[in-house]
């Protein structure tokens, strides 16, 4: 039996044909060390006519940077003219647009999300102007859910998809014909129609702010960042964000450590602006939010380009395999972030 990681696989089953039709070959995309591949398939792509292309949003900007880099120009058309295809997945799109509408200024250009993973292929985009997807019924898959408010509960229950109703927050369970049984796969969805069953990715069971009963997933904190980058003019590379504790002489808080593509000209007002955003998303961080009884407002730390690159490397985790966490209940990951910006 062969294995490896789900990249590596699938340019391994690639169809005969398609293999005349896309770069770089595999002797390149299967080279282990990351920056080494990202220069070869750079050198090996920039003289291709590129149409489209597919990857994890956060680690194709590298490539990207890469090939612009060692082109000169100043965007992706002048490099690839005819390109008109991104197929992402992995990780919520939405916090990299502005970044890609940047570097591939063209109104032609389409984005097309799938919701894909080691354990199987769950969900299509499969109308452009709706960010959510389509459940795919039809791949070997069993879908159950756990509603999020009973997940930590001893007597929690699965219900099978006949049962879900839209803007609830599930916990997917899968089981499939390639072996897992009732498999909890770590993600989170809330259903936005139930005929056909549609749905969005919200965050991650593990993934989330609820050290003082404020309930934050990963779906609140992208949306808020949204608000605040559209009201600041700011861009949003990379974030993570968990608690500051309460001790005898401070309240509680959020601490946000955020990557800037372009920086608000007030640091403080973005954070005011995002806090705000929160609010009006989240009643349970608005209740604990009110005079600050509980929670005063987020604090936002302002990390140099590339800061989250070095974290990622430093941890053994740069790929596309490997995902920023956005949200965690404890400070597990703010804490070695903020060691490695003191150095």
């Amino acid at each position: 039996m062969r294995t490896g990681d789900l990249s590596a696989v699938l340019l391994y089953n690639l169809p005969f044909l398609s293999k005349f039709r896309n770069t770089p070959d595999a002797e390149i995309a299967l080279i282990p060390d990351f920056e080494e591949k990202i220069d070869k398939i750079a050198e090996a792509t920039i003289n291709e006519n590129i149409i489209s292309f597919a990857g994890v949003p956060s680690w194709f900007l590298v490539l990207i940077k890469k090939v612009l880099e060692k082109t000169g120009k100043s965007n992706l058309l002048e490099v690839w003219p005819n390109l008109e295809v991104f197929v992402h997945g992995g990780i919520n799109f939405e916090p990299y647009r502005e970044q890609y509408e940047k570097l591939i200024p063209s109104p032609k250009m389409r984005y097309m999300n799938t919701y894909n993973a080691s354990e199987g292929f769950f969900g299509l985009q499969n109308d452009l102007s709706s960010n959510d997807f389509i459940l795919m019924l039809d791949n070997g898959i069993y879908y159950e859910f756990i509603p999020m408010d009973d997940f930590f509960k001893d007597d929690r229950k699965a219900i099978p998809l006949s049962e879900v109703k839209t803007g609830v927050n599930y916990a997917m369970v899968i089981s499939t014909n390639g072996g897992l049984w009732r498999y909890i796969i770590g993600d989170t969805v809330q259903f936005t129609s139930t005929y056909p069953f549609k749905f969005i990715i919200t965050g991650r069971t593990k993934h989330f702010i609820n050290a003082f009963g404020e309930e934050l997933i990963v779906d609140n904190a992208v949306k808020g960042l949204q608000d605040a980058c559209q009201k600041t003019g700011a861009i949003v590379s990379e974030f993570t964000a968990g608690p500051v504790f309460m001790d005898t002489s401070h309240k509680g808080r959020h601490q946000w450590v955020i990557e800037f593509e372009k920086e608000p000209e007030n640091i403080e007002d973005f954070a005011q602006k995002l806090d705000l955003a929160l609010q009006s998303l989240n009643s349970d961080y608005e209740a604990k939010r009110y005079k600050n009884l509980t929670l005063t407002q987020l604090e936002i730390i302002n990390a140099p380009q590339g800061t989250f690159y070095q974290w990622m490397k430093q941890r053994g985790k740069v790929g596309g395999q490997n995902k920023i966490p956005r949200l965690s209940n404890n400070r597990d990951f703010l804490d070695p972030i903020l060691e490695l910006l003191q150095k």
